[in-house]
This record gives C-alpha cells, structure tokens and sequence, in this order.
C-alpha cells in the first residue's frame, strides 16, 4: 500500500523527503510525495535531493517515477537494500551530509559492509557540516552498536563546493536503544576556526572573540588553515563534549558581516545550550529521532523542539509503528520514543 505524503506539510522542507526515503529503504513501503519543499524559494528537488534519490534508488534497487531538478513530486518503490561501493557526485555545493544521513541508516543494515563516497558541499550553512557527523552524529550511532567510520579528505564550501565525504559501514542487526535525559559534566569546550582561501587574521579576530567569551586557552582553541584551493571559506566549530554526549555549535563566514560579529553569533548559541542543560541541541534532536524510532526506543532532553522535529515525527509515524511523545519534565523539554 503507498503511503502518500504531503511535501508542503508542517515544516515543508527537504527532510520530509529524506526521512521518507530512508524509511521506504528499510520499510520496504512505497510512498508518493507531492508538493515537495513547497515551503521553499525554490520548491521543488535542488541537485541535493535529487542525488539523495538517485542513491537511494541505487542502494535499494528501486523504482522511481519524478527524478528530476525542480520536480515536485514523486514515487519511490523500493526493493532491496545491498552493500558495497558508492560514488555520488552532487555536482554543486548541496550538502554531502544529508545525502549521507539518508543513506546510513539503510545501509547499517544491508547483507554486506559498504563503503560511501559524497562529493558536493561538506560545509554550508544549510546543514550539518562534515565535522558534526564526525565528532557528534557518529559517537552516537556507535552508542547504539553501528560500526562506522566518516571522513573528511577535502572540505567544500558553498558556493564552490568541491568537497568530499567518505563513510565506512559495517552491518547490524538492529540499534540498540539510547536514553540521554542527562548529559554529565562538561569535559571541555573546545574552539576552531577555520579558513580556506581567505586571510588568516580573520581566524584570529574570531578566536579572540571566543577565548574571552568561555576563557578559552590556546590548548583548547586553535585556527585551521586549510588549503587555498578549497574556498574560500571560513566556519567556527564550537564543540562541548559533556560525560555522555557531545555537542557542537557552527557559525560560517558571511562577505560584509565583521569576523567577531560571526564569533558573537556562535558564543550566543552555544551559551544558550549550556544554559538549557538539556542532552542534545536543537538540529541534533531532529537527526536522534530518526534513529531512536529505527531501533524502536529511546529518549533524550533537548533545548529546543523545532517546527523541523515536529514534522519528522509526522513522517516517522507513516512508516513505523512507533509512538514519539514531546513533554515537559521538570522544566525540561522531553522527548520519548517507544512502541505504538
């Protein structure tokens, strides 16, 4: 039976899409989607989308009707996941990430190890970049039994992209449940600015900006000067890694916006997530649902439940028989992921 989606839905963006494809791969569940990204200035599928599809059609050995730029609609009929090599090109700047997070929950579980290689974007200010996979998603799937490695040979920033994501997966069973009510005491915090192809004075006007907002020691903050040739472009990582979770805050270079104006940006952001206390941020709330409904259980405190999670549980409950609860436990946003 197909399960029809409406793209234009609650958030209305991309990720209704992605969820829906993942879900489809490992479900086995057609679906048909229509009014895709209607709540975007571009509707329709941009080159990322597209490459997510055509992955997944790859992977899963699917049928697919609507696999163009700037389609609004489309159907997906899956068949079976298999393992392997894959090469995507997106071919633009559109993120690596999130063709990467649609895939690696299907391919966990396909007969045989397999190995992804993303070209595109790896670093845009539209999604996670490349070091939040590494150093935020990735601790957490392992938590839950996953065997991967991701890397980051080459950075790509928008608008030139170029970038490269690899990911190696070993299969599992099944995800084992995880419970992040708290998050343990902060380890360290730890600052990076980054810059490609653009003066590295501009690293150093953010880092002061930094040191003196967490008092920071140079041990604990540092500039990465990468190679001209992969910018320009210039991002902060801010990464907190508590007892038993790690977070990160990003802020990237904008032409015409003050280096320390970009620096106040992420210590704002990152102070508000110390001062919830929850386990897991706003964009890592929406990325753990997903995988808390896969395997069937789970829970975690978050600093914010976004019109963007909210949307996500929607799509998630079509496809799995599973029930996702948002609460408020003593003056923390809750969320509880359990059997229908």
């Amino acid at each position: 039976m197909w399960i029809e989606l409406d793209g234009a839905s609650g958030e209305g963006g991309g990720q209704i899409l992605r969820t829906a494809l993942t879900l489809s791969m490992l479900t086995g569940q057609p679906f048909r989607i229509q009014r895709i990204r209607a709540g975007r200035a571009k509707p329709g599928l941009l080159r990322q989308h597209l490459v997510a599809v055509q992955a997944a059609v790859e992977i899963s050995q699917a049928t697919v009707h609507g696999a163009e730029l700037g389609s609004q609609t489309l159907e997906f009929m899956p068949g079976v996941i298999r393992g392997g090599e894959f090469s995507f090109d997106i071919g633009s700047a559109g993120s690596t990430t999130l063709v990467a997070q649609t895939l690696i929950p299907a391919l966990l579980f396909a007969p045989q190890p397999s190995s992804l290689c993303i070209r595109g974007g790896t670093h845009n200010g539209m999604a996670p970049p490349a070091d939040f996979l590494r150093e935020v998603y990735q601790p957490l799937l392992q938590r839950m039994g996953a065997q991967t490695e991701i890397d980051c040979p080459r950075y790509g920033f928008y608008p030139a992209g170029g970038g490269e994501l690899t990911v190696q997966l070993q299969p599992v069973d099944k995800l084992r449940p995880v419970h992040l009510k708290d998050r343990g005491t902060l380890r360290t915090l730890h600052a990076t600015a980054c810059v490609a192809g653009i003066p590295p004075r501009i690293a150093v006007r953010e880092l002061e900006v930094l040191r003196d907002a967490f008092q920071l020691s140079r041990d604990t903050s540092r500039i990465l000067e990468l190679p001209a040739a992969w910018g320009p472009g210039n991002v902060i990582l801010l990464r907190a890694e508590f007892e038993h979770v790690t977070e990160m805050v990003t802020a990237f270079g904008q032409k015409g916006v003050p280096a320390p104006q970009i620096a106040q940006q992420a210590a704002r952001e990152m102070q508000e997530f110390l001062d919830s206390k929850a386990a897991v941020g706003e964009y890592l709330a929406d990325q753990l649902l997903l995988l808390m409904a896969i395997a069937g259980e789970g829970s975690y405190t978050m600093s914010v439940l976004s019109e963007h999670t909210r949307t996500n549980a929607e799509v998630i409950r079509r496809f799995l028989p599973v029930s996702i609860q948002f609460t408020e436990e003593a003056k923390q946003l809750v969320c509880t992921v359990s059997a229908a």
